[in-house]
């Protein structure tokens, strides 16, 4: 693939002067297309003309079309062009060639409309005008692009390639757009790892949709592999997509192979969902790492506030990072749970953060916890890293389903597939490490049999269920009216101002107090004499900027309000503690949970600070998975002798080089 790419791309020569370097693919990437449908047609073209002439609407055009034109291992075509321009037949009158091309083009089926997102008219028009057009279009008709030649997993590879090597030179996250297909494979056999057997029963019918779907690779991939399990299999692809190039591509891919191009459609996922009203059996995604959704704020934001019936309800991740939103949005789009059992799943690629970011309380956390308490994660891979073409992070497949089987029931898989990468001969990109066919292979196994092992776990979803609370301490203060406290009153932006206050402080004396209601006192007399008088707020902040902590003073009560004779906190010191959902077995009622909170309080923290207390109303629940933690493996440090050895040895290098250079 990588030869066939490298002759595609090669007529970047050809263009090269009249055109930037970043524009090559704007050139490139439609006549691609253009030549793939021109081989796709090219044995039916009597049958096409026969049809077109015999009948005038689209429906029959399309029904008789791909009747005709059906066999055991093709659907048939659904797309046709009334023109009768080859590339060929078009450099026959090369005075014409680009009104020719233009006629080819505007030929094409109505459904056929990828053409006008690469606006390509114009591109032909452009070529001609830097004449350039007629070494293009000769380069392209030598290039073999038949089904026979090339299958339709080779062509998705070729134009995921061709993308890259586009956004590579223009600079333009190369990589983002497509999943490199080792990637893909390994997620369509997790996804359909627990339906294999199902998929080989004659029948089935099957629906297969990805929010970011790219040049369709990944529907491509769990078409051919479905269709791999049974030939009869009817499959129904779906795909929305951002970018237009990558949208034509996909929707050219799917008509070619025999899908409903209206099927695909364009649009920002997060923003509005263009399969509103359908949900799917298998999902697959690969959102983009790391991108914000700032652009598209208010769009989110109202969708979260939509009063429960929204996509991200649960809850809203940071704003520099989109990834949990496309979670969420994965999770509403797997088919309901029917009346025999059977329901949706998905598969997603996320970096690490979706797995711990964000504290109890927060979007992230309240996100997981919609996840896992709606049980709908089946279990997480975590791949090697350098897997990506544009980023070398630590990356985690999530394997999610609302109908898992009884025996994966309130669990989650952990499978640690971080070792089992094999190095690739040359890297593409960031990409420096590939799953082979056999590592493949040995994750599926371990999905699918669930056994425990070093690289295998299996936990309850509660297991990642924790409490933070907050441990508060008594506020103490010790008041002294000293220099250093009534320079800090001075230098106060709102009791500097007030007259005569540091001089009446001043007058004060070095009194020692550990009570606060006796400091006050003392403090109001003294106001009082110097005519001195300061509002509430005045006077709280002038206690706090003279108070200091100190173990031995009285504890501090509130004097006043709904927490009146409580004893008020020193936010100074106030803390909080995680406790797990299974710290001394799990609760299974309210009560209990708070009788869990009490006992960890008395054993682990009350020994340490023994005047400290639980403020329950700000308790919270929490969501996390520690992946690497339950993975961890320790290694023993070098020994020192070798570390000295080491250090010896780079020493004589320097000192042998600083006499080289003296010399």
């Amino acid at each position: 693939m990588s030869v066939l790419s490298q002759f595609v791309w090669s007529v970047a020569d050809t263009l090269r002067g009249p055109y930037q370097e970043a524009e090559y693919g704007s050139v490139i990437l439609p006549f691609t297309v253009l030549r793939r449908l021109e081989c796709v047609m090219e044995p039916h073209r009597e049958t096409m003309a026969e049809v077109i002439s015999q009948y005038p609407g689209d429906q029959q055009r399309r029904t008789y079309l791909k009747l005709k034109t059906r066999t055991p291992d093709n659907a048939g075509l659904n797309f046709w062009t009334t023109s009768e321009y080859t590339l060929q037949k078009a450099l026959q009158d090369p005075k014409n060639l680009a009104a020719n091309l233009i006629h080819y083009v505007s030929g094409f089926s109505s459904n056929l409309d990828v053409f006008k997102s690469f606006d390509f008219e114009n591109v032909l028009r452009t070529l001609d005008t830097r004449n350039r057009l007629s070494p293009v279009v000769r380069h392209f008709q030598k290039i073999d692009l038949s089904p026979e030649t090339v299958s339709n997993a080779d062509m998705g590879d070729l134009f995921e390639n061709l993308i890259y090597r586009f956004a590579e030179s223009a600079n333009d996250g190369a990589g983002q757009f497509y999943t490199p297909r080792d990637v893909v494979r390994l997620l369509v056999d997790l996804v359909y790892a627990e339906d294999t057997e199902a998929l080989r029963d004659r029948g089935q019918v099957r629906s297969i949709y990805d929010p970011t779907a790219g040049t369709g690779g990944m529907l491509t991939v769990a078409d051919e592999h479905l269709h791999d399990l049974n030939r009869s299999a009817t499959t129904g692809l779906f795909g929305q997509e951002i970018n237009q190039r990558t949208y034509a591509i996909c929707k050219a891919d799917l008509l070619i192979r025999g899908q409903d191009p209206t099927n695909v459609r364009q649009g920002d996922t997060l923003v509005v969902d263009r399969f509103e009203d359908r949900k799917f059996d298998y999902v697959l995604s690969n959102p983009p790492f790391g991108t914000d959704w700032k652009d598209v704020a208010s769009d989110v934001i109202a969708e979260h506030e939509h009063g429960g019936q929204g996509r991200f309800t649960p809850g809203l991740p940071s704003v520099g990072d989109a990834a949990m939103l496309f979670l969420l949005h994965v999770a509403s789009k797997m088919r309901d749970v029917d009346e025999n059992g059977h329901g949706g799943k998905a598969g997603i690629v996320l970096n690490g953060s979706p797995l711990f970011n964000g504290g109890a309380g927060s979007g992230p956390s309240n996100i997981r916890g919609h996840m896992l308490e709606n049980d709908l994660v089946e279990a997480i891979v975590a791949l090697p890293n350098d897997m990506f073409y544009n980023t070398g992070i630590a990356t985690y497949l999530w394997i999610l389903s609302n109908a898992k089987p009884v025996e994966r029931r309130g669990t989650v898989q952990l499978i640690d597939a971080t070792e089992i990468g094999s190095r690739m001969r040359k890297s593409i990109g960031s990409k420096r490490v590939e799953v082979a066919d056999e590592a493949r292979a040995a994750i599926v196994r371990a999905f699918a049999s669930r056994e425990a092992s070093d690289t295998s776990k299996v936990f309850e979803n509660r297991d990642f269920a924790y409490w933070t609370i907050t441990v508060e301490r008594p506020l103490r203060l010790k008041f002294q009216c000293t220099a250093q406290r009534i320079s800090d009153v001075a230098s106060h932006k709102t009791l500097g101002k007030i007259p005569n206050l540091t001089e009446t402080l001043g007058s004060f004396g070095e009194q020692v107090y550990l009570n606060r209601e006796e400091f006050l006192l003392a403090l109001g007399k003294l106001l009082r004499e110097h005519s001195v008088t300061l509002t509430a707020a005045q006077r709280k902040a002038l206690w706090q900027t003279i108070g200091e902590h100190d173990d031995d003073a009285d504890d501090c009560v509130y004097t006043s309000g709904p927490h009146k004779g409580e004893i008020e906190p020193n936010p100074a010191l106030r803390g909080t503690e995680n406790i797990p959902f299974g710290w001394g077995g799990y609760p299974k009622t309210h009560d209990a949970a708070e009788e869990t909170l009490e006992a960890y309080f008395e054993a682990e923290v009350k020994p340490h600070v023994p005047d400290a207390w639980i403020d329950k109303t700000k308790t919270k629940t929490g969501y996390e998975i520690p992946f690497t933690r339950h993975f961890y493996r320790y290694a023993l440090p070098r020994p020192l002798e070798e570390i000295d050895a080491d250090l010896n040895r780079v020493v004589g290098e320097i000192m042998e080089m600083l006499r080289e250079v003296e010399e």
